[in-house]
């Protein structure tokens, strides 16, 4: 679903959303651009006053209420975020991208037609970061709604999967659309290809209470 297709590069339409915020200030010449209103920000003009957990590429804010899912592999880098409130709930995911332009319409485009392919309608709708997708589809517990979420970034692309009543209705995103507006990207310096996952990981706070968990099974299970 994410892989570039064969071909010359294919660039952002002039018919397409603007760019988001974070891209803008990239853009703009001269001084440094002013903080943009909301995130998710670039690590360079994100405000230092909000708690953080960080996860490499992501800084995820402390919410009231909101869990944060996280699943790794046995080295710790992280595979999947889902961050869940009540019968809501948000994966997140971020990609590299070019410094100059944005992604997110050739993605959202793919992730249509890959819907299409499956026999699931996808809608576009307006939304506060642009043109989002939205679409019902078929899961094992029953018919689900779902809705995604891009915003172009310098050089990053956050993709944000809402399901359950925040797909459903919009104006029912409340602490998860928090997260995703105080978003945080941290995009290295090392030259990555377009649509390339980002490296994320476990936080130092996880990373030291699995170990503890796994210490406390092993020495529980030692023989006398």
């Amino acid at each position: 679903m994410f892989s570039r297709k064969r071909g010359e590069p294919k660039h952002v339409r002039a018919t397409d959303a603007p760019p988001s915020e974070a891209l803008k200030q990239s853009l703009a010449a001269g001084d440094e651009p002013p903080r943009p209103d909301r995130g998710p920000w670039d690590a360079n003009q994100a405000p230092d006053d909000i708690q953080r957990l960080d996860l490499g590429s992501l800084l995820i804010p402390a919410v009231d209420g909101v869990e944060v899912r996280v699943q790794a592999n046995p080295d710790g880098a992280v595979e999947q975020i889902v961050l869940v409130d009540g019968d809501s709930a948000l994966q997140l995911g971020v990609f590299a991208a070019p410094r100059t332009e944005g992604i997110w319409n050739e993605v959202r485009d793919e992730i249509a037609e890959a819907m299409k392919s499956d026999g699931v309608a996808a809608r576009e709708v307006d939304g506060p970061y642009g043109v989002e997708l939205t679409a019902r589809v078929n899961t094992p517990e029953g018919p689900a709604d779902v809705r995604f979420v891009g915003v172009d970034g310098p050089r990053w692309m956050v993709r944000a999967l809402y399901q359950g009543a925040a797909a459903a209705d919009p104006s029912r995103e409340g602490r998860l659309g928090e997260v995703l507006s105080g978003l945080v990207v941290v995009r290295d310096n090392e030259a990555r290809p377009v649509r390339e996952a980002l490296p994320l990981r476990l936080p130092k706070e996880m990373t030291e209470q699995a170990q503890q968990e796994q210490d406390a099974q092993t020495n529980g299970n030692r023989p006398a």
